[in-house]
């Protein structure tokens, strides 16, 4: 039983390795100078025919691509704010949005419930290429086209965050709501008083889910968006050439920090975001 423990750790341990050796090397990169860097990724960037190889401790730390990204790239913060408006805009969109869609979903009983939940779940499987052109046409129509509305609009009436606090909504007593109602409540005040704090961790899951997929958007804005100055975070360094490697490597390590950080703030939640998908109907 010992071996078979010890064999199952040294399994899990390469696993883990594997899946955080792209961290280790963004991190390891970060830190590099120029000519270290041009060393490493000249066989990649350039396609000679050598090897390439790479190091986890730099052979002369610097913090030169930090101090010259965060002083003398006013590009960055242009991207970080944009980055910031889209994700926060869509995130207090889907609370609007979403957290009551889903109320009326898991307590109402109205025609066709069924079927346009169905159709809720299938529009949430499709990906953003099957509704890229009538997104864009119906966005032209609206000429919100070229603006960070094309953006946050689209990501407001989401349906996985509705599918998501649909099953928390589930879980709550029917006992907890008839006993509101005997009181009188009215179902709007049952909501706001119940359902909503009732359902707070899958409020909470679904702001750590849409961030997560929000801060790192690339194909949404690629599309809709034309000017450059529009573009998120996501997209500062499109290009990596050797002139920008270091550059790269540091906008990619702060990009990563406020999704670290919030992913450690609700993984809890997180964890439950993720159950709760697996729930039934």
């Amino acid at each position: 039983m010992g071996k078979k423990r010890i064999i199952i750790y040294i399994i899990l341990l390469t696993l883990a390795f594997v899946a955080c050796y792209p961290i280790l090397f963004l991190l390891t990169g970060s830190f590099m100078s120029q000519d270290e860097l041009r060393e490493h990724l000249s066989p990649i960037l350039y396609g000679t025919s050598q090897y390439t190889r790479w190091q986890f401790i730099p052979t002369y730390p610097t913090g030169k691509s930090f101090v010259e990204l965060l002083m003398d790239s006013p590009k960055f913060f242009l991207t970080f704010w944009n980055s910031t408006k889209i994700t926060v805009g869509i995130l207090l969109g889907q609370l609007v949005v979403s957290v009551p869609a889903a109320w009326g979903f898991s307590r109402f009983k109205f025609p066709c419930k069924k079927l346009i939940f169905t159709l809720y779940i299938i529009l949430m499987m499709m990906p953003f290429q099957v509704t890229m052109l009538s997104s864009f046409l119906v966005l032209d129509s609206m000429q919100l086209v070229n603006t960070h509305w094309s953006v946050i609009l689209p990501g407001m009436f989401s349906t996985f965050p509705v599918f998501i606090m649909c099953n928390f909504f589930n879980g709550i007593p029917e006992a907890i709501i008839e006993s509101a109602k005997i009181d009188g409540a009215s179902n709007i005040r049952i909501f706001f008083h119940l359902g909503i704090p009732l359902g707070s961790s899958g409020i909470i899951s679904i702001l750590v889910l849409g961030f997560l997929e929000n801060w790192n958007l690339i194909e949404q804005p690629l599309t809709f968006l034309e000017d450059k100055a529009l573009w998120p975070l996501s997209l500062f360094l499109p290009n990596i050439s050797l002139d920008n490697a270091g550059l790269a490597f540091a906008s990619s390590v702060i990009t990563l920090i406020p999704a670290v950080l919030v992913f450690i703030c609700g993984q809890n939640y997180l964890e439950q975001g993720i159950m709760a998908t697996a729930v039934k109907e």
